[in-house]
């Protein structure tokens, strides 16, 4: 790839496979981690419970940053998730790809909260 194809690109966000370790979203020199430890939970990763949680931080912490079309935008997509996991009895996978394309998309929005941190690293962790 050439030094000007990478300069063209967008700011792009990808999550991996994180599992009992940090994990971190940073730029314009912010970097925030967060460390997951689940104690007496099985080997299946988070439950229901703790990924909704995350993504009600998500959308409070939303609310300190300012109005714009991308912002609104996000909230929408996660007060949709966190209808979907209020619903449901287990996590769907639906739901995992659907954060994980919210948090990747509007990386740039949520570069500097670390509770898209702790959702991103639970979304790792659960392989969505």
């Amino acid at each position: 790839m050439a030094a000007n194809d990478r300069d063209e690109r967008q700011p792009a966000v990808t999550f991996g496979d994180v599992s009992g370790s940090a994990f971190s979203i940073g730029g314009s020199n912010n970097t925030n981690s967060v460390t997951h430890h689940h104690g007496g939970r099985d080997a299946d990763g988070p439950g229901r419970e703790e990924l909704l949680e995350a993504v009600l931080d998500l959308r409070a912490a939303l609310v300190r940053l300012p109005r714009s079309a991308d912002r609104t935008a996000l909230d929408a997509e996660l007060d949709g998730a966190a209808a979907d996991l209020e619903d449901a009895e287990d996590v769907r996978p639906g739901v995992l790809t659907r954060l994980r394309g919210a948090l990747e998309r509007w990386a740039p929005l949520v570069e500097s909260v670390s509770a898209a941190a702790a959702l991103g690293g639970l979304l790792g962790m659960l392989g969505g």
